[in-house]
């Protein structure tokens, strides 16, 4: 009786061993499988998602920027229309008034 107690501790001694050892294998063949993955991508020329995110936020803060600065410009432009239409007609800059 004494034997096969120690004989069951043994094999369970051993499966606990070989569940480890199988443990450690998926950790590696998962690593390993990252790494192929990753590989691809980088031959593939491809992007993650965090590099696209941020693409994406700065191409869209470029657009509000170009939208404001659309939007100053032509209240700019509407400004100068009122001054030039207040301005007195006469020689342009640069142009000496002729004398009679």
């Amino acid at each position: 009786m004494v034997d096969r107690p120690r004989f069951f501790d043994d094999l369970a001694g051993v499966a606990g061993g070989a569940l480890s050892a199988l443990a450690g294998v998926r950790e590696e063949l998962e690593a390993m499988m990252r790494a192929t993955i990753e590989e691809a991508v980088r031959r593939l020329d491809l992007v993650r998602r965090e590099e696209l995110e941020a693409a994406m936020e700065l191409a869209a803060n470029a657009r509000a920027w170009q939208e404001a600065a659309e939007e100053r410009v032509a209240t700019l432009e509407a400004r100068l229309a009122i001054l030039e239409t207040r301005l007195p007609t006469g020689p342009s800059q640069g142009e000496r008034p002729t004398e009679s």
